[in-house]
């Protein structure tokens, strides 16, 4: 009887280990393929294993892909500053006569070119500046004409000669009242010729004298403005630039022509470069520092003047591969990458291991420990998610 039970007993154990083994030949060469990979023996440290996302999750999780990055990690000064234009290229605007506002054509932010009108002006005071022009130069006509006849008269010692100093007086004196009624009507931008016909203007323009933005609308329609009263502010802003304050320590370290890397307080996570053109030669107190301008490479455009703006000026370049630190993730006392690639309607994303090196502005310096692809497209964010999908897999796997 115990026989008995011995066989069913070693029955059941066979039938057991049966139902464990793979159920296919493929499975079988799968698993020696993957024993020949790993050296052998099952290490799933190594994470050969891969994460796929569909186009759905990728988006949702706001994935960023790209080329491994080379970032400057040389010698660097900090500094800060701002977004400046260099004064030549802001304009007051000003009413150049005393008028009261007709209409106003333009509002704040509004691009104009040069010579656009901004606004119109009226007022009884404009009228009677180019009345005056015109009976100036019709009394200006007549005193020359008597003026050239009493020379005349003069030079062949027939009139006398107090009749030609009064003609000469009146004259030389009416050409320079005309002559600076003339440039009070250019500065209002008027048609002289037209008013020498008789055509008066009753609104005069306000011109832009330089193509930008408005910066700053300070009247309102039926004010009366004086001559110096400031109606408008143009910016033109081509020329804007980084205005940054270097330190009294550092100022032997910096020179025409370094890259000056930056961010502004408008838009934090957007990295620019600039390279310095003009370092200052006096300093300003408390603290003691001078400013230094560096132009702005490439697309200015959402750049706003007085913007609050802090970076580094490189020093020595040393420029090296790296990656952002939420694109590095640690796993068993190693650090790890992810580079990825396209299949059908899916990303699929695999680890790989990498040494670190030195931080700097939210980039790690990487040494990698086997050759990648020039055109390599590797993850450059979420790689603690995709180590944690990876192992929630391996473990549903194992189970």
């Amino acid at each position: 009887m115990n026989q008995y039970k011995y066989i069913i007993a070693f029955l059941f154990f066979g039938l057991t280990t049966i139902s464990c083994q793979p159920t296919s030949s493929s499975h079988q060469h799968e698993g020696d393929e993957h024993s020949h990979e790993e050296g052998g023996h099952d290490d799933h440290d190594d994470h050969e294993e891969e994460v796929h996302l569909s186009m759905l999750q990728f988006k949702s999780m706001e994935m960023q892909i790209g080329n491994i990055p080379e970032i400057n990690i040389g010698e660097y000064v900090l500094t800060n500053g701002s977004l400046e234009v260099p004064p030549q290229n802001e304009a007051s605007v000003t009413a150049v006569i005393g008028a009261n506002v007709k209409k106003i054509n333009v509002i704040e932010g509004e691009k104009v070119k040069k010579n656009q009108v901004l606004a119109y002006l009226n007022h009884p005071n404009l009228i009677k500046l180019q009345t005056d022009y015109v009976t100036k130069i019709n009394q200006l006509k007549f005193l020359e004409e008597e003026y050239n006849r009493q020379k005349k008269l003069y030079e062949e010692k027939v009139g006398s000669g107090r009749e030609y100093q009064k003609a000469s007086s009146d004259f030389f004196s009416t050409k320079g009242e005309v002559k600076g009624l003339e440039a009070q009507l250019k500065m209002l931008h008027l048609n002289l010729n037209k008013i020498k016909k008789g055509e008066i203007y009753e609104n005069v323009p306000v011109i832009s004298p330089l193509n930008g933005y408005i910066k700053l609308v300070e009247v309102k329609t039926g004010q009366y403005v004086d001559p110096q009263k400031e109606m408008f502010e143009v910016i033109n802003l081509d020329d804007i630039h980084v205005d940054l304050m270097v330190f009294e320590k550092d100022i032997s370290k910096i020179q025409v022509g370094q890259e000056v890397l930056f961010t502004t307080e408008v838009n934090p996570k957007q990295k620019m470069k600039a390279s310095v053109f003009n370092v200052g030669r006096s300093f300003e107190e408390g603290p003691k520092a001078i400013h230094l301008h560096a132009d702005i490479d490439g697309d200015k455009n959402g750049l706003i003047p007085g913007t609050y703006c802090k970076g580094k000026i490189m020093i020595n370049n040393v420029f090296t591969t790296a990656l952002p630190e939420d694109a590095l993730v640690r796993e068993d006392n190693n650090m790890y990458f992810f580079t990825v690639e396209m299949e059908e309607d899916e990303y699929a994303f695999k680890p790989h291991k990498v040494i670190t090196g030195e931080k700097d502005n939210g980039f790690v310096q990487v040494k990698f420990l086997e050759e990648l692809n020039q055109n390599q497209k590797v993850a450059l964010n979420n790689a603690y998610y995709l180590m944690a999908e990876m192992k929630k897999a391996e473990a549903e796997h194992h189970h």
